[in-house]
């Protein structure tokens, strides 16, 4: 199979996203495969774990903040306001792809960032990934929104340029961030309440990179969520 046969395989299978580009960051070891696509790919190759991901689990890579610690860290956002301009500019700025990670977002200006690049560049492609349900209607409304400015189904140059999933919350622990190809912005718990955050950490082209793999295998990895009707199906916890 090529990795393009391959992916739509796993997805028939997994029910996922994966693409080819995925497919072939796994193969050479670039990326680490998921729980739920290892045991699609165990299906699809009729071949055990051990044997088909032992050059994966030979050896534990490093991730970038192990090899350069603080490094890769470009400003440390200590006030909420400081946290929202860097978000929207990661947002702003993406060109080729945006990943964004969490179910907790409500803030107009940032949901409204990630729209309006998502309309006015055809060609990025976006991720969003949650964790659990939306906590909030605002970020359930903004999936409806983003569903009205992009078809999931459609293929830009041979590309999928919308990508929407949700991982169950029992099996990962939530991941907050936003990244494009060249910075990111993960957003830290508040000292003043447990569903808070107001303060974060604006980082580098090099760790922006590696959250941007992170959230394309986690939404390859994850449940659907890309028709209107299946986002008016998940259950909101409050407005």
């Amino acid at each position: 199979m090529t990795l393009e046969e391959a992916a739509d395989a796993l997805n028939h299978i997994t029910g996922g996203a994966t693409d080819a580009s995925l497919m072939s960051a796994w193969e050479s070891g670039r990326r680490r495969t998921g729980k739920r696509n290892r045991a699609g790919l165990c299906q699809l190759y009729r071949e055990r774990p051990e044997i088909l991901f032992a050059y994966q689990d030979g050896a534990a890579a490093a991730s970038v903040l192990e090899h350069s610690g603080t490094d890769v860290v470009v400003k440390v956002l200590t006030r909420w306001t400081e946290l929202v301009e860097a978000m929207i500019d990661v947002a702003g700025d993406a060109r080729e792809q945006l990943v964004v990670a969490g179910s907790r977002s409500r803030e107009k200006a940032y949901l409204d960032a990630i729209e309006a690049a998502v309309a006015e560049r055809p060609d990025l492609v976006h991720y969003r990934v949650l964790y659990g349900p939306p906590r909030r209607r605002a970020l359930a409304d903004h999936l409806l929104r983003l569903l009205e400015l992009r078809d999931p189904a459609a293929r830009r140059h041979g590309v999928k340029t919308l990508h929407i999933g949700m991982v169950e919350a029992s099996q990962a622990l939530e991941r907050f961030f936003v990244a494009s190809e060249t910075a990111a912005v993960v957003p830290l718990p508040s000292f003043h309440g447990a569903d808070g955050f107001d303060c974060g950490v604006l980082l580098g082209r090099e760790a922006a990179v590696g959250l941007v793999h992170h959230g394309r295998e986690a939404c390859a990895s994850a449940l659907t969520v890309e028709t209107a009707d299946a986002v008016r199906a998940l259950p909101v916890r409050s407005n």
